[in-house]
């Protein structure tokens, strides 16, 4: 079993110092519940809506990697994995990027920066940001995993290359303004549980959701995190709007067996060569 802690957290805008300090009074008091992995949401050490501000605010992944680690060694006396969104400086650019982090151990592993650049509705991340251009998995210590990013998630064909090349847990950090109010929930927070539930059931792997809540710009940050298992069940989820901690824990070997009963990724394996040359025409002609 790996322990797993996700981290429904509020920002102060632009509070880099505070932020940092809130997170690791978080992670302090897991201390005590042998945690082996904290998935914070993206975006977390500034929160989201920067617009201009990400050119003076965003971090080089050194300086959160240091900051974090010497937190770390002074306060935990085992390794502790951490996944966290931030905006990233590189030279002169700029990236909304998620750090996997084993602090303790081995330092920065892996960085994905966010492909989709939302341009809709309340969103001008595109203005500001450059985009990735990659999706990769990565071995951690407990196993195969991936990080998309918010609206990476939402295109269901990033899921599906991350099960193909081996993801048996996908790492999603995201900052939701809430939108639809009509039922019990926000329309976001159901949209945001369907697509974890068809991914994780329709791949067999587990996904685990940390996103923002508290105010920003105007809009609410709907929350609404989880962590979903392998046939396609919630195993945890947050209320929206408030802070939470959500722990559970994932059992990688509940997926070959849930593979082997529901074929759908070998299927998908098998299949691909037939459909690839029609995805390769769909690219030419862009």
């Amino acid at each position: 079993m790996v322990r797993h802690a996700i981290l429904q957290l509020k920002p102060a805008k632009g509070q880099i110092g505070r932020n940092l300090e809130h997170l690791e009074a978080a992670l302090a008091k897991l201390a005590t519940e042998e945690v082996d992995v904290a998935v914070a949401p993206e975006a977390y050490p500034t929160g989201y809506f920067l617009q201009g501000g990400v050119r003076e605010l965003a971090l080089e992944a050194a300086e959160l990697e240091d900051r974090l680690s010497a937190w770390h060694a002074a306060h935990y006396q085992k390794p502790l994995d951490l996944i966290i969104g931030f905006y990233e400086r590189d030279g002169g650019d700029y990236y909304n990027t998620a750090a996997y982090l084993e602090l303790g151990g081995r330092g920065l592993l892996h960085r994905h920066r966010k492909i989709f650049l939302p341009t809709y509705g309340v969103f001008d991340e595109e203005r500001f940001l450059n985009r990735g251009h990659e999706l990769k998995t990565f071995a951690t210590r407990f196993g195969r995993a991936a990080m998309l990013i918010c609206e990476d998630f939402w295109h269901t064909v990033t899921a599906s290359i991350a099960a193909l090349q081996g993801a048996e847990i996908i790492y999603v950090p995201s900052a939701s303004p809430a939108r639809g109010f009509a039922g019990a929930r926000p329309a976001n927070v159901e949209r945001w549980e369907t697509l974890a539930r068809t991914v994780s059931g329709e791949h067999g792997l587990y996904v685990a959701l940390a996103s923002l809540v508290g105010s920003e710009a105007g809009k609410m940050m709907s929350g609404g995190s989880l962590l979903a298992g392998p046939e396609g069940e919630v195993i945890a989820h947050a209320p929206p709007f408030a802070e939470a901690v959500l722990l559970a824990d994932v059992d990688l070997e509940r997926i070959p067996p849930v593979r082997y009963d529901n074929p759908l990724l070998a299927d998908l394996k098998a299949g691909l060569p037939l459909i690839f040359p029609e995805l390769r025409k769909i690219v030419e002609e862009l």
